[in-house]
């Protein structure tokens, strides 16, 4: 899973292999920009040509129509809403959160690329079973995040530093996090590769949705929308940046 401390971070992933048919153009598979289509709205993502693996991984997977009736099966209110498995389309709950395309890929780690909200980001195991941070081959989430205080931040700057010494927050980064919110626990561990541009009031209503932690029962369904969120993804050629809020 996607923990909430550096330590507890990562999401148990079992690599199932798939096949899919391509049926989108070269000339749509060119941008950068996606429509994320749910019930409850839609979103733009924009992808960053700074994690070129994790950009390319994502136009191939929404050109083979990967994503499709796929769904956010995870969603945890102020921290993230999460989706991009196949398993998520059997009529088993219990395996969502375990699939994928049959790979992994190399982290892409990027002191500019942080959690704030509405960052795009691969999900992935834990270190245990992954040192090397690989990114799952197909499920992201999308940072709904929450504010924090310095104090917080300083914790959590200091124990990035551990790892990455040269790592430091700008003020604009501080402040991000202390008015807007986001998820810096998870800074440097997971790769970000882009950012959501348009539908954030739909983040907040996937975010809001009801699953059984809402109505205090646990296990491991306590994060499962109780009523599925269902997505698809396709490639948006003539958006520009002009469009993005």
């Amino acid at each position: 899973m996607i923990g909430r401390s550096v330590a507890a971070a990562g999401i148990a992933i079992i690599v199932i292999a798939l096949a899919w048919k391509p049926l989108l153009s070269s000339q749509d598979m060119s941008t950068n920009y996606y429509l994320i289509e749910t019930r409850l709205g839609n979103m733009v993502v924009m992808l960053y040509d700074d994690t070129p693996l994790h950009r390319d991984n994502f136009r191939k997977l929404v050109e083979e129509q990967f994503y499709d009736s796929t769904t956010f099966h995870r969603i945890i209110a102020g921290f993230m809403i999460q989706g991009g498995d196949p398993n998520s389309r059997d009529d088993d709950p219990m395996n969502d959160g375990q699939g994928g395309p049959g790979y992994t890929i190399p982290a892409e780690f990027n002191q500019e690329l942080l959690h704030r909200r509405g960052a795009l980001a691969a999900a992935r195991q834990g270190d245990n079973v992954n040192p090397e941070k690989r990114s799952s081959g197909s499920q992201f989430y999308i940072v709904h995040g929450s504010p924090l205080d310095s104090t917080r931040l300083s914790t959590v700057e200091q124990e990035i530093r551990n790892l990455y010494p040269s790592f430091s927050y700008s003020d604009a980064d501080l402040e991000h996090y202390q008015s807007v919110g986001g998820a810096p626990f998870l800074d440097m561990q997971y790769t970000v590769f882009g950012e959501l541009v348009e539908g954030h009031d739909v983040l907040d209503a996937i975010a809001g949705v009801d699953t059984p932690k809402k109505f205090g029962r646990g296990g491991p369904l306590a994060d499962r929308p109780l009523e599925p969120v269902v997505m698809s993804i396709r490639p948006l050629p003539d958006y520009t940046p002009d469009h993005a809020q």
